[in-house]
């Protein structure tokens, strides 16, 4: 494991100046970026500690709800608030992983944890993600568990993140600091599709932190739910699952909320599906046939829109 220096961040300000420096890491929770180092796939000079850092969970008057970066899994799965109003983000993060972990992990990080493909984390396989240019042996290998939307010819990883799907469903927002100031984005805008280069995973800009994610008010989220497809019943990364919320009336869709994850290079966002299921009768028959619309990811800084 390589050598690295570590700092205790004062403030956020303190922060963004540490992060700064070239191959400079935030430290969080720990429990993806570490294992990472252990496998000398992360290789940073300098850690900065945030974990201290937006451990705050604010109620909004409108209903809606800002969680700092630094909030553990757990507190956020147990506060009262997402519990009522969004279940599915609760739900997502108890199917996420074991206690101890959510114990550690933090909303920023979970937001930033990368892939779990087998031959990213194998030395011994070319993985362009890993080394850019080198291939990728998971393209003729054992791929059961990787992308079948979004892909490309470099890269067919999947985003492992649960709490993530959730995210993407509830319209979520990021909010960030940097070293040229304060920003949002819409969460499912965030990540980014492999296309030609798939070392480059998100929007996160040089030295810029993650401050917190925003919950907009959305009423009938609290009949929203997660349901996960995976390998065992104890903790294990989706093959596939998602995230729903429905709004019925007078026998109608009068609005939906749709994203799966497992199944591709981001927490993917089911537009077309919500747009057939809007305003039709709720019933059975027009449920079975939104899963053959087509289906969409939104994205303004897209690097590649998939065509199916």
């Amino acid at each position: 494991m390589k050598e690295f220096g570590y700092e205790r961040a004062d403030d956020a300000a303190g922060a963004i100046r540490l992060g700064g420096a070239p191959q400079a890491k935030y430290l969080a929770g720990g429990t993806n970026l570490v294992d990472l180092m252990r496998e000398n796939i992360e290789q940073p000079d300098e850690l900065v500690d945030v974990s201290h850092l937006s451990r705050e969970i604010e109620d909004r008057a409108d209903g809606g709800i800002l969680l700092g970066a630094g909030v553990k899994n757990t507190a956020v799965a147990a506060h009262r608030g997402v519990r009522e109003r969004f279940p599915v983000l609760a739900e997502a993060i108890l199917n996420g992983a074991s206690g101890q972990i959510r114990n550690m992990a933090t909303v920023g990080g979970n937001i930033l944890q990368r892939t779990r493909c087998y031959y990213f984390y194998d030395d011994a396989a070319r993985c362009n993600k890993r080394t850019p240019g080198a291939g990728c042996d998971a393209q003729e290998g054992f791929n059961r568990i990787h992308a079948i939307l979004g892909a490309s010819p470099q890269c067919v990883a999947t985003h492992p993140s649960d709490m993530c799907v959730a995210l993407a469903a509830l319209d979520a927002t990021i909010h960030f600091d940097g070293p040229v100031g304060r920003r949002t984005l819409p969460f499912i805008d965030f990540h980014q599709l492999p296309g030609e280069t798939p070392q480059i995973e998100t929007e996160l800009r040089p030295g810029e932190l993650i401050t917190a994610v925003e919950l907009p008010p959305m009423p009938f989220a609290s009949r929203s739910l997660y349901r996960k497809v995976r390998d065992r019943a104890s903790y294990a990364f989706a093959l596939v699952s998602v995230a729903a919320a429905l709004d019925t009336a007078d026998g109608k869709v009068r609005d939906v909320r749709l994203a799966l994850g497992g199944v591709a290079h981001k927490p993917w966002r089911a537009i077309a599906a919500e747009t057939s299921l809007r305003g039709a009768p709720a019933t059975e028959a027009n449920f079975r046939r939104s899963r053959a619309s087509r289906i969409e990811r939104r994205g303004r800084p897209a690097r590649q829109r998939l065509q199916n």
